[in-house]
């Protein structure tokens, strides 16, 4: 039973998406609330494994109240609520650690497949995001000089399923691995590539093109 936490201001979307959610096998919605102003407090209440977090909320931003949940509850996941026209606020949000990306609007069993996804360690960033933080990110940010990143032929066919939204179980059929297998490789390219979550290792591949 994967436990969700909602935050979003829009009224109409959090009820619609909370009666969804509430009625999905294997999921358990502890609570949705519109706005992440004690968001760190209702963490510690409610303990769930997701949190999904609009991204423009009134009062505290969703971009903030990640930041404070990662900081008191690292093993908490996130998942951003996002529109295409938010760059700037997408791009922080791979900074901030966000375990991934959900478009607004889009057809509710995607929420199902992204909270599943994060769950299990993987990340849902589709690559039509990945590709806008890409082009957001080369326009508006100094590029630097990056040195040469060794990865092994394994490691680049793990980090291929991560560009593609894969989750870790899914990379372990699709390479015909373990999950631990997957784990392992998945550690030793954030190492390599320098970064903390697997959104930022999406991004840094495609800027570096190493996939």
């Amino acid at each position: 039973m994967i436990s969700v936490l909602l935050f979003e201001d829009n009224k109409n979307l959090r009820e619609s998406l909370s009666l969804y959610l509430a009625g999905k096998d294997g999921l358990w919605l502890s609570g949705a609330f519109p706005d992440a102003t004690e968001a760190v407090k209702l963490v510690r209440k409610y303990r769930p494994d997701v949190v999904l977090m609009d991204i423009q909320m009134p009062h505290v931003s969703g971009i903030d109240a990640m930041r404070d949940i990662k900081k008191a509850y690292p093993e908490v996941k996130v998942l951003i609520q996002t529109i295409f026209e938010d760059d700037d606020k997408v791009f922080a949000a791979i900074c901030a650690g966000a375990n991934g990306y959900i478009i607004k609007n889009t057809r509710p069993e995607t929420y199902i497949n992204a909270i599943d996804d994060v769950f299990n360690g993987g990340s849902h960033l589709s690559p039509a995001i990945a590709s806008r933080v890409l082009s957001m990110f080369q326009s508006q940010f100094v590029q630097k000089e990056e040195s040469y990143i060794s990865l092994t032929a394994r490691e680049k066919e793990v980090l291929q399923c991560m560009v593609g939204g894969m989750s870790y179980k899914m990379i372990a059929d699709a390479c015909n691995i373990s999950y631990n297998t997957v784990n392992s490789h998945v550690k030793n390219i954030y190492e390599k590539l320098h970064v903390n979550s697997a959104p930022e290792a999406v991004v840094k591949a495609l800027e570096m093109r190493l996939v």
